[in-house]
């Protein structure tokens, strides 16, 4: 069909980037680093941002939008945060353009029209939002406040791929403020765990709850916790990051409210977030040189029905059949698919629905019919089977489920195999190079000996697992004492 991707094995970066395009997923947009999400790959972002947006708002949290400029005096109000965001930034500086007298047809920009004060275009919203709840939060009673935003935002990003790094990204952030240190660290954790729910239950992807070391914090956080997720080429990928921000953001924003007791005090916050780049881990964590697997909680159509036929006659009478069964899954609320086109041929079509994921595949001809029969075929194993028709609507939904779980324990198994402890810094290097993967190593917990390992390895401190089995031991790379292993992978 014209559409083959390259081997994985072969060149791991190339398959990726040409199955994201060929799947039609998205493509580079004619502006510099960012992308046009396809409406088959922005259909499965929708699915996650129904998913997650359940999750959110059966934790409590409520939908809202803020602005996307933010004054750069506001921005710079919390020192580690403007810092650790300067280098990406986007200004806006004027706000009016004007024809070149010297060039007809040409804009130039109106040197009088340069704003009284630029605007950074948000590379993320903690500035313009506790901003804002120095307005909204007066009184203990006002908290806690539990706000969600799905939006864009902009990181001036110089190396860019598709859905993993552009300079433009979709992503919801939450921002939320307690009454206390506890109720926070309750929050932060809480939604930690919805990700890991997410990425589990419907991206049927295994991650790893963990916290992040002090040079892989989020600028402006007391702590950050994170999922990390294996790929298939051996590189971690984090997933999603949830930030206890104690109370530097209200100290920035001179945000504060009276407590029980009548005395005013600073509240505090988190922030939490997940972004398209979700949609490059689902890629890489499943798909194969046939193209996309897809999880059927995330597929946007979970079944494709092939009519064989040589006739309009024997179209018909598969048609008729047909419809019956689009009734039968659509009633359960399954997306199906009739490609009924008679401008290319079965093994086309065939070939086509695998490329985009489609998790079953339904053929059925004449013969079919007279056997009372259908040939189904699962995307994530390739096998298939005979069904007996009468069966399509119990049998069709159990196969569904079935590969659901079966894409997950594939993905653990795989991972699981991919983590390796080791005590020494020769076994260190030598399972970065050979094996890949997770390593679990013992680390003196400073930031030098975390940057002198980054520099000599390019692996970095993916997170210290929240379920740590308290091994003692010494850093590989100094010999110092160690309280436990921590993750070690290069990474996306």
């Amino acid at each position: 069909m014209g559409k083959e991707i390259p081997s994985r094995s072969e060149d791991y970066s190339l398959w990726y980037n040409e199955l994201v395009k060929k799947a039609d997923l998205a493509e580079h947009s004619d502006v510099r680093g960012c992308m046009v999400i396809k409406p088959y790959g922005y259909s499965i972002w929708e699915k996650m941002q129904a998913a997650l947006d359940k999750m959110f708002k059966d934790t409590g949290h409520l939908n809202a939008y803020f602005p996307l400029f933010v004054p750069k005096s506001m921005f710079e109000a919390e020192e580690k945060n403007a810092e650790g965001f300067a280098k990406e930034c986007a200004i806006v500086t004027h706000y009016r353009l004007k024809t070149d007298p010297e060039n007809p047809g040409k804009l130039i920009v109106d040197p009088e029209a340069k704003l009284e004060e630029e605007l950074v275009v948000r590379p993320t919203s903690e500035a313009i939002i506790w901003n804002t709840y120095k307005k909204w939060i007066q009184s203990y009673r006002d908290l806690p406040l539990l706000i969600n935003q799905w939006a864009n935002v902009v990181r001036w990003e110089m190396r860019t791929r598709l859905f993993l790094r552009t300079a433009e990204f979709l992503w919801q952030e939450g921002h939320t403020a307690h009454a206390s240190s506890a109720e926070a660290v309750q929050e932060t954790l809480q939604m930690l765990d919805v990700y890991a729910d997410f990425a589990e239950q419907f991206m049927a992807m295994p991650v790893i709850k963990g916290k992040k070391s002090e040079g892989e914090r989020f600028p402006g956080a007391i702590d950050t916790y994170c999922i990390e997720a294996m790929m298939q080429d051996g590189k971690a990928l984090q997933a999603g990051t949830s930030h206890f921000l104690g109370q530097n953001f209200a100290k920035a924003f001179d945000v504060k409210f009276a407590n029980k007791e009548g005395k005013l005090d600073y509240v505090w916050g988190t922030s939490w977030g997940v972004s398209t780049r979700l949609m490059g881990a689902l890629i890489m964590a499943h798909s194969d040189d046939e193209g996309l697997v897809l999880p059927p909680k995330l597929a946007p159509i979970h079944v494709v029905i092939v009519p064989i036929f040589r006739s309009e006659d024997e179209l018909n009478m598969v048609t008729d059949e047909v419809n019956k069964i689009l009734k039968t899954l659509r009633q359960q609320g399954w997306t199906v698919k009739f490609d009924n086109r008679d401008t290319q041929k079965p093994g086309y079509k065939f070939a086509e629905w695998e490329l985009k994921g489609v998790p079953v595949r339904i053929a059925i001809g004449p013969r079919d019919l007279a056997n009372g029969t259908v040939e189904v075929a699962r995307r994530d194993t390739k096998e298939k089977q005979v069904m007996n028709l009468a069966d399509v609507g119990t049998g069709i939904p159990k196969l569904l489920d079935q590969i659901q779980e079966n894409i997950f324990q594939k993905a653990l198994k795989f991972r699981t195999e991919m983590i390796t402890k080791v005590d020494s810094y020769d076994d260190f290097k030598r399972i970065l190079d050979e094996k890949t993967g997770f390593v679990l190593a013992h680390w003196d917990g400073t930031p030098e000996t975390e940057a002198a390992i980054k520099e000599e390895t390019k692996a970095t401190i993916r997170c210290i697992p929240l379920t740590a089995d308290g091994e003692s031991g010494e850093c590989v790379y100094t010999g110092k004492p160690s309280a436990q292993r921590v993750l070690f992978a290069r990474a996306y």
